[in-house]
């Protein structure tokens, strides 16, 4: 009787897409973090600590960037591409591994696997979910390549053809897949008064930020009257929050912050670097360790609201800030359901989105406070960690070599969680969902 129980459990879990993208990353997570405590892969030729090992193999794998150790010194060239193909893969998703196979084959991927697709891809209905596998593998691997062509015409005459060509291939991918790990050895601070490098890595940033659908949408359309609302919405969010997160940082740090001695021209730079990596690259053009407070709270506003649905960036994502946004402005409004562009915002939306921001905000404090107790850091700092893993941003103000081993453990579950998502982890682990037949009356409770 118990095995035919276990039986159907584990028949219950194979038809369930959630299960099967977490169980995807932690299988991932797990090879990576194999080959990376091996000695073969880093510059010492010593054996990286297991638990080391597996939190750069977990932020890889998860596009976070935070990293106990060094990336450009620690590993040799070996250990520098299994990152990249953890990044790469983590960043297109599990699933789109699994049927690229069948694709260059020819043949044809199954229906539990095109429910999977869908699921990591964040589309409604099955129709066209193919058509839009294949275009996400062609349009990332044609903005990497677009990518590094332009930071080649930095890093080629700076390093050389060989060094040069992988520095800009490397740094392309782990934009685009909005990971944030850099082989430089400091990020793009030493590059942070150069033009070129730096927008190159900001558009791929935001390209691969914005959502595959959108993408999609936007080509095939190719004019903003015709797209969806969902696309139009992101595109708005995007950029106030770009253009509002690069005035506030300019307005904190030009005045006794760290953009005092960068010169105008250098300061609005760097200013929009930081505004746009700060949404789940990790990449840094600054000193974030030298930033104010008042810094760190703004850029943390903008890390846990993250990229847009369904792309490489973490987060709690665009559209649900937007949703709870346009909520809370209806109930001031006493309207009677939330608008935007001439749409109403179903009930089911405003639900999911409610659902995603409590659990994101309910893992920040749980964790937050742990490291209080288990690691004797400032709260800024840990508070910054622990959003910054969760929206799998991996930006840091210098903590992350420093953590316990139980912080290492916390930090790095919850880039996991970031990158697989809140709700599907719940789907994913929750109990089994039964609709009920009765609906009980209405009961009045007192807000406010």
């Amino acid at each position: 009787m118990e095995k035919n129980k276990f039986i159907k459990k584990i028949e219950r879990a194979k038809s369930n897409p959630a299960f099967i993208l977490a169980l995807g990353f932690l299988i991932l997570i797990s090879i990576g973090g194999i080959l990376l405590s091996t000695p073969f892969v880093t510059a010492s030729g010593r054996r990286t600590r297991f638990l080391d090992a597996f939190f750069v193999a977990a932020s890889a794998s998860c596009v976070t960037g935070l990293s106990p150790v060094n990336t450009a010194s620690h590993w040799n060239s070996l250990g520098h591409g299994i990152i990249l193909v953890l990044i790469q893969i983590g960043g297109l998703g599990i699933m789109t591994l699994a049927s690229i196979i069948p694709l260059i084959l020819r043949k044809k991927i199954g229906i539990k696997s095109r429910i999977v697709l869908r699921e990591q891809l964040n589309v409604e209905s099955m129709g066209g979910v193919i058509r839009l596998f294949r275009y996400v593998l062609f349009f990332t691997i044609g903005c990497e390549l677009l990518g590094a062509f332009f930071l080649s015409l930095r890093f080629i005459p700076s390093f050389g053809l060989g060094k040069g060509l992988w520095f800009s291939i490397f740094h392309s991918i782990s934009a685009f897949c909005n990971a944030g790990f850099d082989i430089l050895g400091d990020s793009m601070y030493p590059l942070r008064n150069d033009g070129l490098v730096n927008i190159a890595i900001m558009a791929l940033v935001i390209v691969g930020g914005l959502g595959f659908m959108v993408t999609s949408e936007l080509y095939y359309k190719r004019n903003f009257r015709n797209v969806s609302t969902n696309t139009k919405l992101v595109l708005l969010v995007n950029l106030i929050l770009i253009l509002l997160g690069a005035f506030l940082f300019f307005i904190i740090e030009s005045f006794g912050g760290v953009l005092e001695k960068e010169g105008l021209v250098g300061s609005i730079h760097q200013s929009f670097f930081q505004s746009v990596v700060a949404r789940t690259a990790g990449f840094y053009s600054v000193d974030l360790t030298k930033i104010k407070d008042s810094t760190s709270l703004m850029l943390m506003g903008l890390m846990f609201i993250g990229g847009s649905p369904g792309s490489t960036a973490g987060g709690i994502k665009t559209t649900t800030f937007a949703v709870l946004v346009l909520a809370t402005l209806s109930v001031i409004k006493k309207q009677k359901e939330p608008v935007v562009f001439r749409r109403h915002i179903g009930v089911e939306s405003i639900k999911k989105a409610l659902s995603i921001f409590i659990i994101s905000l309910s893992i920040v404090f749980m964790v937050s406070f742990i490291l209080t107790i288990t690691d004797g850091f400032n709260l800024i700092d840990i508070l910054y960690e622990t959003v910054s893993a969760l929206a799998t941003v991996g930006a840091s103000r210098g903590i992350t070599s420093s953590l316990s081993p139980l912080g290492k453990i916390l930090i790095g579950v919850c880039m996991y969680m970031g990158r697989v998502g809140p709700m599907t982890m719940a789907f994913a682990f929750g109990l089994e969902n039964e609709e009920k037949l009765i609906r009980y009356p209405e009961s009045f409770i007192s807000i406010g």
